[in-house]
């Protein structure tokens, strides 16, 4: 499989010139700009590299390229992205025009005018697509997002991933298709099915995230592929603009992130490398307050700096700047939580524009209709948003409700999650062949690789090996000869 994804004779080097792209999820995608290089041995940015590791994504506008900025939501792409580009986030509450009160409004009205939207919104973003595929993780979004389909687009076959063992929402998802009329399908991960599909189009991909959601996401855009479909339609991006509830939970774990520098072999110890919660909090130690926002369990600072050989994670920490007015200015937890949210939608919905584009499948997100979000945000009572304890999408349930009874998600928040520890299981001897062959660039990833090779089955460490994963195999696609004496250029200018 490692010679399978090593990239042909190179036919020229790319131009080092500026590159531009829209990743805007209320428009269709473009990325034409990108298409030779996959082929070309284009400049890597290194604080790129290391914000996948610290973070899974690269920070926006950045991208894993030096000469490629994305212009991603919170970015005007009228804007140039190379020079001093702003972020403004215009869906905070506080931006909100005066909202009805619950009293003031016609319930029923307001669930019909809902419906309308979303089913137009539906309508309009599948127009150009002949087969679509809904991905139905079960939750709310995805389910109310199917009644929608279910009324416009009855041809629509529905696809829920069973990842692993935490939730299995497969029964409510192919119930909520059945009686709604559609089509459903069940993908049981498979790791290593997984990252096989991944490998293979890893020279279509245009631009690299690491989200812990990514090989989910090409397992399952293969196989619409492979049963013929032609678009997918991805139940994300309500949360923008509904809001996102700041749990206790997240607020504790906010007072625990102090940007310390532990030991690392502190999680080596008997006691600690056993226990994923020890890892965890141990790990939330290590972060900032504002980065312990994004999912997952990362590489700290220190773990990334020695897998670089060099102090690159104070340059990714540093790219938090573009963002700290709008932090500064925001006038609850919450509202900073939306931000960090805005922040990683980078990723969450980059993932399925990459695996999309790599397997020549169009990609819509209906949620992101300028109509329905504006009157959501501005017209929608803000109970009816975030409603009382925190719980959300009130008025997304109650659309849910008009249909169905009380339904499993209601219970347990939905997601595609991947077997972490079974990918670590079944493709050690792989990766570590890539960290290897990339030594140049990640000398230290071998040696991690080799001394937590025991400690994997915690899914803290599988996590970290998870994102070496995603990231070898890529850059080992773009990394040639040239390309090498390039990385070495860079770490000189920028350190």
């Amino acid at each position: 499989m490692t010679s399978a994804i090593l990239p042909n004779k190179i036919r020229h080097t790319f131009a080092r010139s500026r590159i531009q792209v829209n990743t805007s999820p209320y428009q269709e995608l473009d990325f034409s700009p990108l298409e030779e290089m996959a082929d070309v041995e284009a400049p890597l940015d290194l604080v790129s590299i290391a914000d996948l590791l610290r973070n899974s994504f690269v920070y926006p506008p950045h991208s894993v390229y030096r000469n490629v900025k994305v212009a991603a939501s919170g970015f005007n792409p009228t804007q140039d992205m190379y020079e001093n580009p702003q972020f403004q986030y215009p869906f905070q509450s506080a931006l909100a025009a005066s909202r009805p009160t619950v009293a003031s409004v016609d319930g029923d009205a307001l669930l019909e005018t809902y419906h309308r939207l979303l089913c137009d919104a539906v309508r309009n973003t599948t127009a150009k697509i002949k087969s679509p595929w809904l991905l139905q993780s079960g939750g709310k979004d995805s389910t109310s997002m199917a009644i929608a389909v279910a009324d416009v687009r009855p041809d629509t076959n529905c696809l829920t991933y069973l990842g692993g063992r935490e939730e299995n929402e497969v029964a409510s998802a192919r119930h909520v298709a059945r009686q709604l009329g559609l089509r459903h399908e069940a993908l049981v991960c498979h790791p290593g099915r997984a990252y096989d599909r991944y490998l293979a189009m890893v020279p279509r991909m245009p631009l690299l995230t690491a989200d812990f959601a990514l090989l989910s996401y090409a397992d399952l855009a293969t196989e619409i592929r492979l049963h013929h479909g032609d678009g997918v339609i991805d139940a994300l991006g309500a949360d923008q603009y509904f809001g996102t509830p700041l749990h206790s939970r997240e607020r504790i774990l906010a007072l625990f992130a102090r940007g310390l520098r532990l030991p690392q072999s502190i999680f080596k110890s008997r006691v600690v490398s056993r226990s994923f919660k020890l890892c965890y909090a141990l790990a939330t130690l290590q972060m900032s307050e504002f980065e312990r926002y994004f999912p997952g369990s990362r590489f700290s600072d220190s773990e990334v700096d020695e897998l670089f050989g060099w102090q690159v994670s104070t340059c990714s920490r540093q790219r938090i700047e573009t963002f700290r007015n709008e932090i500064a200015t925001a006038d609850s937890s919450e509202a900073v939580r939306r931000i960090a949210f805005i922040i990683n939608e980078a990723a969450n919905m980059a993932k399925g524009m990459y695996a999309t584009k790599a397997m020549s499948l169009r990609l819509v997100f209906p949620y992101c209709n300028e109509q329905l979000r504006d009157w959501i945000f501005n017209h929608v009572p803000n109970e009816l948003l975030i409603g009382s304890g925190g719980v959300n999408k009130v008025l997304m349930r109650q659309h849910i409700a008009k249909y169905f009874d009380d339904l499993p998600y209601v219970k347990a928040k939905g997601s595609f999650r991947f077997d972490l520890r079974g990918l670590a299981q079944q493709r050690y001897e792989q990766v570590h062949d890539f960290a290897r062959q990339a030594q140049s660039l990640l000398p230290g990833a071998l040696p991690w690789l080799e001394s937590h090779r025991n400690h994997l089955y915690n899914k803290y460490f599988a996590s970290k090996f998870y994102l070496l994963a995603i990231t070898l195999p890529w850059l080992l696609n773009r990394m040639h000869g040239s390309a090498k004496s390039s990385v070495l250029t860079h770490v000189e200018r920028i350190t």
